[in-house]
């Protein structure tokens, strides 16, 4: 393993073979650290984690002249909460905030500037995109990807393979980048998909499949390609 002097290590720290920890690291108590990790400068790290084998974090986002949204040249340190757990094979990057019992599955990704709420879940091979914020208690489940600019409230459930999309023009002008919106504890099917700037209402249901090409309103279940509601099928309470 190799850890710079400059880092600070609670007690009960294991740290497996190879790992790295850089400079201005901070890691607290009870914390286990897998074999080849590597942890990047800055990088904060709270009571009682665990982190996998083989993961990167706080890494620093990269562009080149195609890309539209560049990332910025200065970034905050990527911030773990007490008791969170992170898999295997994941790369999360600077400036991301991982609430308290955040867990992040093996081969997840999480870009820069996230936010991930408390007793949240990013499951195995998700991808959460920039600018994106997650609320509390939500579970986001298998390969679901997860674009920028979006928001997804407390308590939201995203089934496995779910996509969602930002840009309606599909990279052919400067256009404003929107990603949907997912209320409080609505609920979205396998395999839907959310096109750019949809409102999914609170306690509404988006079935197994669908495509979102409009607001689906509070409480309601929305079906099919393009989505539509289904007739006298609303959430009370």
């Amino acid at each position: 393993m190799e850890i710079d002097p400059s880092a600070r290590l609670g007690s009960n720290v294991v740290v497996g073979r190879n790992a790295v920890i850089e400079s201005g690291v901070t890691i607290g108590d009870h914390v286990t650290i897998g074999y080849g990790t590597i942890v990047r400068s800055g990088t904060s790290i709270g009571n009682g984690v665990v982190i996998g084998d083989l993961t990167v974090l706080g890494k620093r986002p990269s562009g080149n002249k195609k890309k539209v949204l560049k990332p910025p040249e200065r970034l905050p340190p990527l911030i773990i909460g007490d008791g969170s757990s992170i898999g295997s094979n994941c790369v999360i990057y600077l400036g991301v905030t991982l609430g308290a019992d955040v867990l992040v599955g093996d081969l997840a990704g999480i870009r820069e500037l996230v936010e991930v709420g408390e007793s949240s879940i990013v499951g195995r091979n998700v991808i959460v995109e920039p600018h994106t914020i997650i609320g509390r208690f939500v579970t986001i489940q298998t390969s679901s990807y997860i674009t920028s600019n979006m928001l997804i409230e407390d308590e939201a459930f995203i089934g496995p393979c779910c996509s969602t999309s930002n840009d309606k023009y599909m990279g052919s002008g400067s256009f404003v980048h929107q990603g949907p919106i997912v209320g409080r504890r609505a609920k979205i099917g396998n395999n839907a998909t959310l096109l750019p700037g949809v409102r999914i209402g609170e306690k509404a249901v988006v079935g197994a499949g669908a495509v979102i090409t409009r607001d689906v309103p509070p409480g309601c279940t929305f079906v099919g390609n393009p989505g539509r509601p289904i007739a006298g099928r609303r959430e009370n309470g």
